[in-house]
């Protein structure tokens, strides 16, 4: 057989259609993931969607973002919104005893809801997050030495975000083993801005209702935002010398600031937000890929943070 320039150009021709036939069928099969949080006003969350989104890069994935502002409520309707349009995935970042019916929606549609530092639930093929255990368990530990085991204690908690409520639990328990500490306010403060302002105001007032120097040892925080209100506010009053400690768990930009300070904010936990954010990734990339996920929960690690270490990172 001779292969003439007019059989050559229609092969390239033909090759040409071909690969743009395959570039098109590629870009329809591209996966749509939907990222649902109610929290994106927090510097936690910001940093591991932001991760997420990074390791989402390169991927063939169409990652679309949904911030409802505050309103758990309305993560269910944008769940259904995404059953609706068929996504591939959802990642969820809110306690999923709340929107059970968003979930079962997925459920019944066949969509894997992944958690992102959410809260267990067996309707989550799994949920990455850190180990809230011990974050709490640390930072209480930390207070109850500093305070040699005695003296008024205000704790500021979120019951309503299991991974945040689990580290109130832990820190109860671990001031619980201390017979002269007492938790003289639990405080859950209004997060809607981000949780600064209004836990500042709460601890202006507890501090005004409790005006001697020394009645109040320490103020424990479940997370950064209500530490940096409550450090504010301790500042604001003119006692930042009478050694309350204070503490929170996440280790934010302004938390870390604050303790290079060497005021009355000590210590932190160091998330891994971008690892949460890159496991989360690679846990919706197995499932895509078929895999079956056996851990209910996947672990990030976590890091004390003290001036000890504030400087290494």
């Amino acid at each position: 057989m001779t292969i003439t320039r007019a059989t050559t150009r229609r092969l390239l021709a033909g090759t040409v259609l071909l690969a743009a036939s395959l570039g098109a069928g590629a870009a329809l099969a591209q996966s749509k993931i939907a990222v649902i949080t109610p929290y994106l006003a927090q510097p936690g969350t910001q940093f591991y969607v932001e991760a997420f989104e990074a390791a989402a890069e390169g991927k063939d994935w169409d990652v679309n973002v949904i911030d409802t502002a505050g309103d758990v409520a309305a993560v269910i309707s944008r769940m259904e919104d995404m059953v609706n349009q068929n996504v591939d995935a959802i990642v969820l970042n809110v306690d999923p005893t709340q929107v059970t019916a968003g979930l079962r929606a997925a459920e019944d549609a066949g969509i894997p809801v992944i958690g992102m530092d959410a809260g267990s639930d067996p309707l989550l093929v799994t949920n990455v997050t850190s180990n809230g255990y011990a974050m709490a368990a640390e930072t209480a530990a930390y207070v109850a030495d500093r305070i040699d085991g005695e003296g008024n204690i205000v704790m500021f908690v979120f019951e309503a975000f299991p991974p945040v409520q689990v580290r109130g639990v832990v820190a109860d328990a671990v001031f619980g083993n201390f017979p002269d500490i007492t938790v003289l306010d639990r405080v859950t403060p209004d997060v809607s801005d981000g949780g600064i302002a209004d836990s500042r105001a709460k601890m202006e007032a507890i501090l005004a209702a409790n005006p001697e120097p020394g009645s109040i040892k320490a103020v424990w925080a479940a997370w950064d935002q209500p530490a940096l209100g409550a450090l504010q506010a301790i500042e604001a009053a003119g006692r930042e010398g009478e050694g309350i400690v204070v503490t929170g768990i996440d280790a934010n930009p302004q938390a870390r600031d604050a303790i290079r300070a060497g005021g009355n904010l000590e210590a932190t936990v160091a998330q891994d937000f971008a690892g949460i954010g890159t496991a989360a990734a690679d846990a919706v990339e197995r499932v895509l890929a078929g895999e079956e996920i056996v851990q209910g929960v996947i672990y990030v690690p976590s890091k004390l943070i003290t001036s000890a270490n504030v400087g290494e990172e």
